[in-house]
């Protein structure tokens, strides 16, 4: 940091599930990516957590592309902790995207431990209201009960969103 603003040679770390990626994601990535040098985004890779919609090469895939007119963006993903990823990237600083006072309530706890075992800060970006209220498992929720959230996810999740659908109808017709 020069001045208490984020340096352009910074290097960030934006993790997350990212299962699926929404526009509240992108949003995010997009205005971090014009405070830092480098942005990595960095799926987190998490057995403990139930099984993921899409597994992580399609979420790789989709991120990439996602992102691809973001120069200095890159998508990558790690197991374990976050603060030992974020040591071994050699990242300046993590990004967190929040949405609600919720979010804030757990995302500082989270803050706080990362910079006790890597000493880095976290970077808390606040959601374009007009994301506010949307979440990864609310946006997978609506859409296999049926409802558009076109407006939502990106293009290229909603077209492999769409043909996971399908194939779930297939397997229980």
């Amino acid at each position: 940091m020069t001045n208490g603003k984020p340096s352009r040679s910074t290097r960030a770390i934006y993790p997350g599930s990212f299962d699926p990626p929404t526009c509240g994601h992108l949003d995010v990535v997009e205005r971090a990516a014009k405070c830092f040098g480098e942005l990595v985004v960095a799926i987190v890779v998490n057995p403990q957590k139930r099984s993921p919609m899409f597994s992580l090469d399609e979420r790789v895939a989709m991120l990439k592309e996602c992102i691809a007119s973001i120069p200095n963006a890159r998508v990558e993903h790690f197991r374990g902790l976050l603060a030992d990823y974020v040591k071994a990237s050699q990242a300046d600083v993590i990004v967190k995207g929040l949405r609600v006072v919720s979010d804030f309530e757990s995302e500082m706890s989270a803050a706080l431990m990362n910079r006790s075992l890597s000493e880095v800060d976290t970077f808390f970006l606040m959601s374009d209201q007009k994301y506010s209220f949307v979440s990864s498992s609310l946006v997978k929720e609506v859409f296999f009960l049926g409802g558009d959230v076109g407006s939502l996810v990106p293009e290229p999740v909603l077209r492999l969103m769409a043909r996971k659908r399908a194939g779930l109808h297939e397997t229980h017709s």
